[in-house]
């Protein structure tokens, strides 16, 4: 009989009749069980988040300091349980949730610093002749209650990117989980609890659509955290009125691979970023522009790269491309390379469906038109495309409503500038894939990919407000 996880309100365990069946996308088993909350029980969240805000942000820096970092060593006592839970729910290959661990780890850790660290500053204020004896104190301040709602593809370290500022902040919050990935932050709420996190403060609360939007206008939630796709990250948006928010919406992003790069380490990167977790990672390697004098030796060897990649379960340690998500994505991302290849692009590896299962796919002669090139795909899927000069490289780069991260391989420092300069994303990584992420730097994009800045010290700053003290 599958496990039943309960989902937690002010750090007590509840239930409800409307049961939420949780199954793994490989293989269609049930993962587990819990319940969607119920109207009511939202509004005794929001009210038992709202009182807890005084305690949190009365706690010394100190002490929030030591209460992430036991949180980050009750992950790590229970590391493996985690790992194959998020293997099961999210369909992620066990190597790749192992990572995921270990990146939670760090995400805590690297909070319990930055607690430490919540800075202001003293601003002279006798720069004109009416004050010249008096100055400025700034100070930071915890916003409230953050509404925490996560994506399915990481449903242990997404959240602690939105918790761990909060709490390091002096912050209340609540966690909304993925309908798909909910058993995860149950368990790292029961971690939470463990940990010595003052129970009011604990909600993880599986729940619709419409519940969801319900918090994002209610006037206790006052700040909104979101991670997942631009059509709902910006309808948030509008919906949270005055409030703050950090978006984090996605991308299709793209690298630039020129005459002068290490082919080797291009391709084995590239390879890695087209395809871990069967491309369901926001920053995944969408478009690959290369130059001309290289792309044949390029695509050859790309190919043969993806032809060694493991296909199949999540739950086997060499696995390296699982299942999507569920039935109805995989069937989204073949009719986009059926769609691709009826318009006259070419498949050079893959392009098969097998269930949820999606081989990596390698395309060229593809369209800027088409969904496998200006759309998020979301999956296993990665498109060619041959260029003359830098300068046009970049305008096909740029070829996009989105803008979250983009790569150039190069050893020319021209290009490496002008692609520096001219790309119009949140981060440009020199030598590495787009997909590159370490949990402290300033994560984010421009256009469509969203608003606002993650990582620790990035969101602690949008999670707290300035207040100006003049003497």
């Amino acid at each position: 009989m599958s496990k039943h996880y309960k989902y937690l309100i002010g750090g007590k365990h509840h239930s409800s009749d409307d049961k939420l069946f949780v199954v793994n996308p490989y293989n269609g088993s049930t993962v587990g069980i819990t319940s969607l909350v119920p109207e009511n029980e939202i509004n005794i969240a929001l009210d038992k988040s709202v009182a807890a805000f005084s305690k949190m942000k009365s706690m010394s820096s100190f002490n929030r300091s030591e209460l992430l970092l036991n949180i980050a060593r009750g992950i790590s006592d229970k590391k493996e349980i985690l790992a194959s839970i998020i293997s099961a729910e999210a369909g992620k290959p066990i190597q790749l949730a192992n990572v995921e661990v270990a990146r939670a780890i760090t995400t805590f850790t690297l909070a319990s610093e930055e607690a430490k660290r919540i800075q202001g500053e003293v601003i002279p204020l006798d720069n004109i002749s009416q004050s010249n004896v008096k100055r400025g104190i700034i100070s930071r301040y915890p916003i409230g209650t953050v509404l925490s709602i996560t994506p399915y593809n990481y449903p242990l370290n997404l959240v602690a990117h939105k918790i761990a500022p909060a709490i390091a902040a002096g912050n209340s919050f609540i966690i909304k989980p993925a309908p798909q990935t909910p058993l995860t932050a149950i368990l790292l709420g029961e971690i939470l609890l463990e940990a010595g996190v003052p129970e009011e403060t604990v909600n993880v609360l599986p729940c619709t659509n419409e519940m969801a939007e319900m918090m994002v206008k209610d006037d206790r939630i006052k700040f909104v955290s979101f991670t997942g796709s631009a059509d709902v990250g910006w309808k948030i948006r509008q919906n949270s009125s005055m409030k703050k928010n950090l978006l984090e919406l996605g991308g299709n992003a793209a690298a630039i691979i020129d005459e002068t790069s290490d082919i080797d380490s291009a391709v084995s990167k590239a390879v890695k970023s087209s395809f871990a977790y069967a491309g369901q990672v926001c920053i995944k390697l969408q478009r690959i522009l290369l130059h001309e004098d290289i792309y044949p030796e390029f695509a050859m060897k790309f190919v043969e790269e993806t032809a060694k990649l493991v296909v199949g379960s999540p739950a086997l340690e060499d696995t390296f491309v699982g299942p999507m998500i569920s039935l109805h994505e995989a069937n989204r991302v073949h009719n986009w390379i059926l769609e691709a290849k009826k318009g006259g692009a070419n498949i050079l590896w893959g392009g098969t469906k097998k269930g949820s299962m999606i081989m990596p796919t390698v395309l060229e002669n593809v369209k800027s038109s088409m969904n496998v090139w200006k759309e998020e795909v979301f999956g296993p899927v990665v498109c060619f495309k041959s260029f003359k000069e830098i300068g046009e490289a970049i305008l096909d780069v740029n070829d996009s409503k989105y803008g979250l991260q983009a790569s150039i391989f190069s050893n020319n420092h021209y290009s490496i500038m002008k692609a520096y300069e001219e790309i119009e994303a949140g981060a440009v990584l020199v030598n590495e894939a787009p997909s590159y992420r370490n949990d402290s730097m300033p994560y984010g994009g421009i256009k469509l990919s969203g608003y606002g800045r993650e990582g620790i010290r990035y969101a602690i700053e949008a999670m707290t407000e300035p207040k100006l003290l003049i003497m």
